[in-house]
């Protein structure tokens, strides 16, 4: 979500506006900066070899290497020069890069005061995230609370923030989203195979991300596990279930039946039932040579369709 970018008290400045400019013009609707934010979290979170999924999970080491991870996914992200004395070098001007878990909450340190700052929030519990400038003056400072000099944004300095994006949506983190029931029965089972089947089974519906999979699974061929030929697409056919995938033609399909519709390393499950005259005011979809609907619980389980290859 693109944020109206005046500040009411902020002066004209024209590194700001340069670095704002070049950030605009790399990521105009903060689609890259937002899936440099998600990579963060779920290396850290490491599902795959840990089933962990949720911020409560990490060791607190692990919380403090946060901000220097966004750091370093968003130089991979925007191929940023480094900085001589900061972070990076973004259109000529010196940056540093600040993250926190609170909004505006940065901890900035002695070299970067007069300089500009481009700090970060995000919460995966909320799905939300949001990145903005400002210049780190002492009129925008508190005073210095530690040996290290380190200081906040004061009330002023809040307020001087130009915000790029404000709380913004982050991809979906689907098992945060579950009851607690599911999860529980998602995580009792004994195998990856299972274990996906069940997440595909309890998470229609919902956009399923392959970080979601890959926690899921625990295993190294995590992928294998959704597709066909013995994987949970497979194994669902018979209740019905299909899962569409990011192509193109699962993505229409997906959107004709009023699913949302799955972005890139994304999943939706979904079950479906042949059309009837009781589905007159349901979408559908022609797969597999017949017309189907979002089955409604009252419909009875039938053999799903066979997706559309890959286009």
């Amino acid at each position: 979500m693109l944020e109206d970018l005046s500040a009411s008290d902020a002066k004209p400045d024209s590194e700001i506006e340069a670095v704002l400019a070049h950030l605009l013009g790399e990521d105009p609707t903060g689609a890259r900066m937002a899936a440099a934010i998600r990579r963060t979290f779920d290396m850290l979170l490491d599902g795959q070899h840990t089933g962990r999924f949720r911020w409560e999970q990490l060791h607190k080491t692990e919380k403090t290497h946060c901000g220097t991870l966004v750091e370093i996914n968003l130089q991979r992200e925007f191929n940023f020069l480094d900085g001589q004395i900061l972070d990076y070098a973004i259109a000529g001007v010196e940056v540093d890069c600040k993250y926190s878990q609170k909004l505006a909450d940065w901890m900035i340190p002695p070299e970067a005061i007069g300089r500009l700052l481009l700090g970060l929030w995000a919460s995966d519990q909320a799905g939300r995230w949001s990145a903005g400038l400002v210049r780190a003056d002492e009129e925008n400072l508190t005073p210095a609370e530690n040996r290290d000099a380190k200081r906040r944004l004061s009330s002023h300095g809040r307020k001087a923030i130009r915000w790029i994006f404000k709380d913004a949506p982050l991809q979906e983190n689907v098992l945060l989203r579950l009851p607690q029931e599911d999860i529980d029965a998602i995580f009792g089972l004994s195998s990856g195979q299972k274990r996906i089947n069940e997440l595909f089974r309890r998470a229609q519906g919902r956009r399923i991300s392959r970080s979601a999979v890959a926690t899921v699974a625990m295993q190294e061929d995590y992928m294998k596990r959704v597709r066909g030929n013995g994987g949970a697409r497979t194994a669902l056919r018979n209740e019905g279930i299909v899962i569409f995938g990011q192509y193109t033609n699962h993505v229409q399909a997906a959107e004709e039946l009023g699913l949302p519709t799955p972005g890139p390393g994304e999943f939706v499950s979904a079950r479906l039932a042949r059309r009837r005259p009781d589905h007159r005011d349901a979408r559908w979809v022609e797969l597999d040579g017949e017309h189907w609907v979002v089955a409604a619980n009252s419909d009875p389980v039938e053999r799903g369709p066979l997706l559309p290859n890959i286009g």
